[in-house]
């Protein structure tokens, strides 16, 4: 009798558990669960991303009227014969301006992760003729681009959509053409505009920092507004910095 009122007992006891909430479980979140697991080697972003923006920063005649692409790719030492990327490419405002700038004896890669945009881009370049031209889609951590190829690289109000910068500049790096192991003569150029992430722009000091997480180094820098924004020059400088090794920029709002 003992033995049966036990095993009762027993019984009842497992039906109010398994009837009882587990309120106080917690679940333990991921912090790489919304992270491509090919960028979750590289610490996250350390500062807010801003949103896709689409492909059209302004018109292409009131950008001209600025003379913002002109002066751009002076700043840059762009000269006939270089080869250069144009990174989140768009609608080819700077595609077909770097294509007649480096001549039939340069080259531009184009590239974007839209792949709507990469076909109207392809569009555009058939129907320009811009045979030194070619196009290649790209991943929000990795422009995917060949290996120790290009004098320049260009970043062009597009910088601060990116969504896994540690990760995607560490893989931009290898693209530079290289001087020796620890030391580069290809350039990255960024344009982007001095405001906050909200607002789609990236302050420079924050800039700056990101890239000399990963082992660049700041070779030149301008303020122009009258451009839409600012213009900095990176250089890959030491030795790669591994994923593991990397430090992550603190970030405080209006950082300036």
């Amino acid at each position: 009798m003992g033995i049966f009122n036990f095993q009762t007992a027993l019984i009842a006891l497992s039906g109010i558990l398994l009837a009882t909430p587990l309120t106080a479980c917690k679940r333990i979140e991921d912090p790489d669960a919304n992270r491509a697991a090919t960028a979750r080697a590289y610490p996250p972003a350390s500062r807010p991303v801003s949103e896709l923006a689409g492909n059209q920063w302004s018109t292409e005649t009131a950008r001209d009227k600025r003379g913002e692409a002109e002066e751009i790719m002076e700043a840059a030492g762009l000269e006939p014969g270089m080869t250069v990327a144009d990174i989140g490419a768009g609608e080819g405002y700077y595609t077909v301006r770097l294509a007649d700038k480096v001549g039939s004896d340069g080259r531009v890669l184009a590239q974007d992760i839209d792949e709507e945009a990469i076909d109207r881009l392809a569009e555009r370049v058939n129907r320009e003729s811009l045979d030194n031209v070619s196009i290649k889609l790209g991943a929000p951590d990795d422009p995917r681009l060949p290996q120790n190829s290009f004098d320049r690289i260009f970043l062009v109000h597009m910088y601060h959509e990116v969504r896994e910068p540690y990760a995607f500049l560490s893989r931009l790096r290898p693209a530079l053409l290289k001087k020796s192991d620890s030391e580069g003569i290809g350039e990255v150029i960024v344009v982007d505009v001095n405001r906050d992430f909200a607002q789609h722009g990236i302050p420079p000091k924050q800039l700056f920092c990101e890239f000399e997480a990963v082992g660049y180094e700041l070779v030149g820098f301008m303020e122009r507004p009258e451009l839409g924004g600012y213009f900095a020059r990176f250089r890959a400088q030491g030795p790669v910095i591994s994923p593991g090794k990397i430090i992550p920029c603190l970030y405080a709002k209006n950082n300036e």
